[in-house]
Order: C-alpha cells, then structure tokens, then sequence
C-alpha cells in the first residue's frame, strides 16, 4: 500500500469517527460537547495516524470551534499566546545560539574526556553528555549532535580493538544510551521536552497554579538522575556487556576533536555567560522576587530576555564555521528558520481543544466515570503512570499528554486529590518511552543508524519503562506532597 494510499484512509477515518461520535453520540451528552468531542476524535485520530502533519491539525479548532458555534474565534485562538509558549520559545532560542557556536560539542566531548576511554566509562561520558545537553536542548537536537560523536568513536573503536571486549555490545549501549539519555534527561527541566511544557501550561491555565522551574528541578533532576544511572548498570552490566579495556587510540581521537575546536571563543563564551544567568534566574526566581519589589520575574519572561539579549549581543568574532561578520550578532532571525515552530503551534491547538473540552463539561463527566475505579490513589497513581508510558509507545508524546492533562486532571478532582499527583507521572511517562523505534524521535534517529535490532531496543525499552514506572510512581508520591500544591 503506497503513502497517499495510507494518507487517504488515514483522513477518511478520522472524518468517520468524528461524524459517529456526532450523531450516534455514545456518551448521550448535550449537542455542544458532542461536536466537541467529534472535533477531539477528528484531531486525535489525525495526531495518531499522522495523517497530516500535527501542526497542521492543531489549526483545526481555529476553523471547527467557531464554525460550529461552539466559542468565538478570540477565544479559541486565546490559547496560541499561552505565556507557556513563549517559556518553551525562549528556550528553543537559547538551544539554538548553543548549537550555532558549537557549545554543545565541547561540551559533550570534554564530559566524554573526563570519563574515561574504556568500554563503559565511554558510554557513562555519553549519557552524562547526553543527559545534560538534553535538560536545555531538544530532545531530537540533542540526538542527532551526539549520534555523529557515538559513530565516530565505534569506528575508532572497532579499528583500535585487539579482540578483546565485545564491541557488538558496545556500538548498540551507544545507540541505546545517547536516544534514553535524550528522552530522560528532558524530564529534569520545564523547557527540556514539550510534554512537560504543555502539561505546565494546561496546569497553568486551569487552577491558576505556577510550577516553578525550581520546584519542577527539586522533583525530576533526582527521577531524571535515577533513571539515567538505572540505565547504564542495566545496559552494560547486564543487557549488553562489553567488557572492552581502556584504549589509547580511542583517548587520541577525543583529545583530537577537542584540539579542531581550539580555545573557547569569544561568542560561546557570551553564550555560555547567557546560558548560566538564565539557568541561575529561572532556578532563584522566587528567591529574588521575595528580596525585592521593584521587578516581578516568572519563568516566560526570563526565557524571552534570554532570547532576545541572544539577538542583540553581538558575537565579538569574525571568526567562526559560518564565516561570519563582526556585526552579526549571536542569533540572527535567518536562524529562527531551525525553531520548532510547529511544535509551539501544537501547544495552542492543544490547550484550545482542552479548553473547549472543558467548557462543554466532557472533562469532568470522564473525570467522574473514572473516579469509581479509584478506590486506591497510589494504585491509581500506578495505572496511569503504566498507561501513559506504553502509549506513548505509538502516540507522539505531545499529542499524549494534550488529551490526557484535562483527564486526569478531572479524575483528581472528582476524588479530591491533588492533581499534580496524577499529572506529572503522566506527563513524565510520556516522555522515557524505549520500546519502539516511533516511539520518540531520538528512538528513530538511533534505531537508523544500524547497530540496533528491533528486539534489542524492545527487550532494552521494556525494562527500561518498567525502572521509570516504579521510580516515577515512587517518587511522585512522595515528594509532590512536599514541594507542591495546588
């Protein structure tokens, strides 16, 4: 069956399913939340299929809401400005100068350095690289910077080995660890990954409740920590060992790749000088604001300073591999053509879905149907921690955790806990998906590369989720209680 072939069926089922949520309106609700919900499995089953692409079907409310007279355009477009998009913006654009200065490869390597050259300090180097670069870089960014570094030093690898250790082993842990320490990483800050963006700014838009970057960081850089240690003891003292020793052509190659890069220039150092304030402002914001009156910072404000001190400071170098200007300045607008545009465009037809969801009273229905099967909150807690994370074995994380905030958010309330309880393991569950390649955008881009089976990235991923449900499930219990409440 040809693409178009696919694509076709794809939109004609979404079109089907909608029209018979409409008229055979399973649920027996009011005519207002049953076009809702026609409108919910139109676009769910788009996300789902990837019948379009998922910006493209976050534009939808735009057209449907208002022509079917559901709300008036100015409110269903409202949700395109949410403060939280412009928090993940001024993110992306920090991620952007980042790259564009090579920052992130010095990094990388010098953390690789550090390490060691053996077989599994080699690997440790690239999930600590990979881990780091990933709580402020895309997850995809951060993949395909680190993939072509992994591919370098297996060839080196392979040249340099004398038949000891099993490099078999060793090339697919490498695959395996920069795409889970990718999607883990991410989990540890706000900006790290779009589930969690979405899931701050649904939160966000519904109690009135401001996460802060800090208190988010206190609950899942330890989770996001775990997770990544968990992950090298499995895969290299039990999965896949390797047992190759230390080896000096393998040291050579990194010190050579550090040695092309030379001194730290003078734009990664005003990048770096950046980065570190941003880092340090979103971190003691609240501390700042209770010492003084005068300015009132929150996360978004303090993302789009970052972003738009990066337009005007100028790099101070005319020397760089864009061969650049003096004049030009640490990003240029030609460099927003690499933004995720689509992916900002995704939070605000989700958050508008969301709010029309709600508004028609099908959130709190679902919320109230879901609550006689809670009669265990840490079991409940567990179940959905379970069912995001495999869903998002085949459903794109962002779609996920759009349809299910205003779910289990609904449920929280309709038995009257905090809904962070059930929101976060949610939202982070979407995020450490290891199963399968089309789970999450780093588990494609490795899984291309050759050095992995299907079944080994199964058999890896499946006891991965099962580490993350339990430490998830574990940790969210015990400490959302303590650091936040709505």
């Amino acid at each position: 069956m040809s693409k178009l072939q696919i694509k076709f069926i794809s939109l004609f089922a979404g079109i089907v399913i909608s029209l018979l949520l409409y008229f055979i309106n399973p649920f027996n609700v009011d005519d207002t939340a049953a076009k809702v919900l026609a409108i919910a499995g139109l676009m769910i089953t788009w996300w789902v299929t990837d019948a379009i692409p998922m910006p493209v079907v976050a534009l939808i409310p735009l057209v449907l809401i208002p022509l079917l007279n559901i709300a008036k355009l100015e409110t269903t477009a409202a949700p395109y400005a949410n403060p939280v998009i412009f928090l993940f913006m001024g993110g992306l654009m920090l991620g952007l100068a980042i790259e564009k200065w090579n920052l992130h490869r010095r990094i990388a390597l010098n953390i690789v350095q550090l390490t060691g050259t053996s077989g599994n300090r080699i690997i440790l180097g690239f999930i600590l690289a990979t881990g780091l670069l990933s709580m402020w870089l895309s997850n995809t960014a951060t993949t395909v910077m680190m993939l072509p570094i992994a591919l370098s030093v297996i060839h080196v690898m392979k040249e340099n080995n004398k038949g000891g250790g099993n490099i078999a082993n060793f090339s697919l842990t490498l695959m395996l660890a920069i795409a889970y320490a990718s999607n883990i990483g991410g989990i540890a800050t706000i900006v790290g990954t779009p589930p969690n963006v979405a899931y701050v700014g649904y939160i966000n838009k519904k109690y009135g409740f401001d996460i802060s970057f800090l208190d988010w960081m206190l609950l899942c850089l330890p989770i996001a920590l775990l997770l990544l240690g968990a992950m090298y003891f499995v895969m290299v003292k039990w999965l896949f060992p390797n047992r190759i020793k230390s080896d000096e052509g393998t040291r050579e190659l990194i010190r050579s790749e550090i040695r092309q890069l030379g001194p730290l220039s003078v734009p990664e150092k005003r990048v770096l000088v950046i980065f570190i304030t941003t880092a340090f402002l979103w971190i003691f914001r609240s501390i700042i604001n209770d010492l003084q009156s005068t300015v009132k910072l929150d996360d978004t404000i303090i993302a789009l300073i970052c972003g738009i001190t990066l337009f005007i400071c100028p790099s101070g170098s005319a020397e760089s591999k864009n061969k650049v200007e003096n004049n030009e300045s640490l990003l240029e607008w030609g460099d927003t053509s690499k933004l995720a545009w689509g992916i900002l465009l995704l939070f605000g037809g989700g958050i508008s879905l969301a709010n029309a969801m709600e508004n028609a009273g099908l959130m709190e229905q679902l919320g109230g149907w879901l609550a006689q099967f809670s009669a265990n909150a840490f079991v409940l807690v567990l179940v959905i921690t379970i069912v995001s994370m495999f869903i998002s074995e085949v459903m794109s994380n962002i779609a996920q955790v759009i349809v299910f905030a205003p779910v289990v958010s609904s449920l929280a309330d309709a038995i009257g806990i905090n809904p962070l309880m059930l929101g976060i393991p949610m939202a982070l569950a979407a995020s450490v998906a290891g199963m399968m390649p089309m789970g999450t955008p780093p588990n494609a881009i490795v899984f291309a590369s050759g050095h992995i089976k299907f079944r080994q990235m199964a058999k890896a991923g499946f006891v991965m989720n099962l580490i993350a449900v339990v430490l998830i499930t574990t940790l969210c219990w015990f400490f959302i209680p303590l650091l936040m409440k709505v």
